[in-house]
């Protein structure tokens, strides 16, 4: 099985556009066409209303009880089709992300182990949610969109635009309240942020944190939504900015020895969130 993930689209921000760095999104006008009917479905669909009865159906966190790298392994099963910079399944992905960063930043072990399981939540779309609630950017629902979400026009079709609770710039939220008070469209990042916390990871406050907003384009990497940040959102701001450098620009062809990695993962698994976890 395999599944599209969105979420390298080029984007209307330009906080990556140096010469080098676009070459890593090429995309030919059949993979934009397929890449933009998903982001259509999803700025359709994703609602407050939807997000609330998508959090319902998946924080309670009874689809299966795993470890770490059990999960991991499922994501052997899932490809980003829509990526053309590697055409390989995400767990290699992981170790990518992962080795980059533990070859930068040796002593902090924490952020290793947040660049292997990042996108752990995207099991999701192999236990049947669709992919335009699984993968792609995420942004807030309850307030106005942003110009800065990619393919932002077709969020005249989402019924929040017109709904007057939610379609003006702050909606239910008070200015300045911290992106821990906002909800997020339903994707990977929300997911395994909560089964962190719910199981009682021992990851830090900023591992948790990179997890949960990697894919926030539009704040991260565009600058918008800064009227809902908090004065700690600042340095929240800038370990998602880090961390996004890793994620987008470790992809390559050459895979890494995963065996032979996996007892030194296996170690941190054990030290920030061991045994059998719920999803």
């Amino acid at each position: 099985m395999r599944i599209i993930d969105p979420s390298a689209v080029v984007r209307p921000e330009g906080a990556h556009n140096t010469k080098e760095r676009v070459e890593f999104r090429n995309f030919d006008v059949d993979t934009k066409s397929r890449i933009r009917l998903t982001y259509a479905a999803m700025h359709q669909y994703q609602t407050y209303e939807y997000v609330q009865k998508k959090r319902q159906q998946w924080l309670k966190l009874d689809r299966a009880q795993l470890t770490v790298l059990e999960a991991l392994n499922i994501l052997n099963e899932l490809v980003d089709e829509s990526d053309p910079d590697i055409d390989l399944p995400n767990i290699v992905h992981a170790f990518q992300t992962a080795e980059k960063i533990r070859e930068m930043h040796p002593d902090r072990d924490w952020f290793h182990l947040v660049g292997l399981i990042h996108d752990l939540g995207k099991v999701m779309a192999l236990w049947g949610e669709p992919q335009w609630s699984t993968v792609g950017d995420t942004f807030p629902v309850g307030c106005a969109f942003s110009d800065q979400c990619v393919f932002a026009k077709q969020f005249d079709a989402n019924p929040d635009s017109g709904d007057t609770r939610y379609c003006t710039k702050y909606g239910i939220y008070e200015p300045n309240c911290g992106l821990n008070s906002v909800f997020m469209s339903w994707g990977h990042d929300e997911y395994l942020y909560q089964i962190l916390v719910q199981n009682k990871s021992t990851l830090p406050p900023e591992g948790l944190g990179m997890i949960r907003f990697h894919s926030f384009y539009p704040w991260h990497s565009g600058g918008a939504y800064r009227h809902l940040m908090s004065d700690e959102d600042e340095e929240l701001l800038k370990c998602v900015r880090e961390f996004n450098e890793f994620d987008l620009y470790t992809k390559c062809t050459d895979v890494p020895d995963i065996d032979k990695l996996k007892p030194y993962y296996q170690s941190l698994v054990n030290k920030y969130c061991p045994g059998k976890i719920r999803f």
